[in-house]
């Protein structure tokens, strides 16, 4: 036996990836678990597709990234595929209208977004569908492929089916042959056994099982997870604003840390689970400790700081953390200069002005309406300057820059306003 070969036999003996998938609440449909458990044996191909329907991806397809991930670290080959060809079609699974088809700038502008973002997690091999379904001509595709498949199967898939009655182009009716398809070629040029995907598009992925099955005689697998939704009702991935995306400029960390800090304490756990590349064990360690004390929010921060840490790489995780702890809390003077440049894009920020006073320094932002304003909050000890409380003899002359450019003014417990020496 060779050395990868023995390699790949002693990383198995620690983790049964199904068994360690079940217990994390991943599996809802499968084309047969035990069957999937003695192929994975060996080194094994397996593939989770997302089309560039948006220029970056979202919360909920990092589940699909992670299991990649989890397959990858455990020596079998994880394809990340994006959808340059069926995105230009649009998956109408999960939508009761038609999708507006983008235009191809727009689709490969988004394309190359989530190219970055799906290498960023690692362990995995990207590929474009768009690569191998472009070529083939229309009536070879009709004649190779849409020969094996019945439109009374087509019907039958519940994307299709909810669609019926409302209406449904025949563009969209033919997304579920365009990703059958994509499983049989990667079946044939990188002998792909197994697809992934969220419980919506089990009627997609099964028709690639079947399709397989009916030009090759092969048996292949798929398995899917359930669609998750956060304990409070509220859809995963949403949050007051809207979609949390993985890409920074849309969701910046700071944003995406405090989102996994604000999820319920029902939550932590399965979450802990699910979008983090933590053993079961300690996932229900730092639950069990969570719930000694869930008002320290202990749960939600190791939550937060490993998804941050996945997505965003450990330093963007590290200064979220800080900015985090800055505004409800911490203190600033011991947090890095990374920290505030994530801060100065969550509060409101400006040059530091010219002023003789800290009534005038606080009247020059809107932390004050007035000169009168300011000294009544100063009489108040409402005004606190890099953490300290600050009194009517405080100067702006020679005040201490944190980290040679910041001054954080606070009015109250959590009105903050940052003045940048570099602005």
């Amino acid at each position: 036996m060779s050395s990868s070969g023995r390699s790949f036999k002693n990383i198995l003996r620690i983790v049964d990836l199904v068994a360690d998938l079940e217990a994390r609440g991943l599996v809802q449909d499968s084309t047969g678990l035990e069957g999937l458990r003695e192929r994975l044996r060996a080194p094994a191909t397996l593939y989770y597709g997302s089309d560039p329907s948006a220029d970056s991806l979202h919360v909920g397809n990092l589940i699909g990234l992670l299991v990649l991930r989890r397959f990858a670290d455990q020596g079998h080959t994880a394809i990340a595929l994006a959808g340059g060809a069926t995105g230009m079609v649009g998956d109408p699974g999960g939508r009761s209208e038609e999708r507006n088809l983008l235009d191809k700038p727009t689709l490969a502008r988004n394309l190359a977004r989530i190219a970055d973002q799906l290498r960023r997690i690692g362990g995995v091999e990207l590929v474009n569908n768009a690569d191998w379904t472009e070529p083939i001509l229309l009536l070879d595709f009709l004649r190779d492929v849409g020969k094996h498949v019945t439109v009374n199967q087509m019907l039958a898939k519940e994307s299709v089916e909810s669609r019926l009655e409302n209406g449904i182009s025949f563009t969209e009716f033919s997304y579920q042959l365009l990703q059958a398809n994509d499983y049989m070629h990667l079946h044939k040029t990188r002998g792909c056994v197994l697809q992934i995907g969220g419980s919506d598009q089990w009627g997609n992925i099964t028709a690639g099982v079947e399709l397989i099955r009916k030009m090759t005689g092969d048996r292949v697998h798929a398995f899917t997870w359930p669609l998750i939704l956060r304990s409070d009702g509220k859809k995963f991935g949403k949050s007051e604003s809207g979609a949390v995306w993985l890409a920074a400029d849309r969701t910046s960390p700071y944003q995406f840390f405090q989102y996994w800090m604000n999820v319920p304490d029902a939550d932590v756990r399965r979450f802990l689970l699910q979008l983090t590349l933590l053993s079961v064990p300690e996932c229900d360690a730092i639950a069990a400790a969570h719930e000694t004390a869930p008002e320290k929010r202990e749960g939600q921060r190791r939550l937060a700081r490993e998804i941050t840490g996945i997505v965003h790489g450990p330093d963007a995780a590290r200064a979220a953390e800080e900015a985090s702890g800055i505004l409800f809390g911490g203190e600033p003077r011991e947090a890095s200069a990374a920290a505030f440049v994530f801060l100065a894009a969550e509060v409101p920020t400006s040059p530091i002005p010219p002023a003789a006073s800290l009534a005038a320094l606080l009247a020059a932002t809107p932390l004050a309406s007035s000169l009168s304003d300011a000294r009544r909050s100063i009489g108040q000890g409402a005004i606190w300057i890099n953490g300290e409380r600050a009194g009517e003899s405080w100067t702006p002359d020679g005040a201490p820059l944190l980290h040679g450019r910041w001054i954080l003014l606070r009015k109250g417990k959590r009105t903050f306003h940052l003045l940048d020496a570099r602005s």
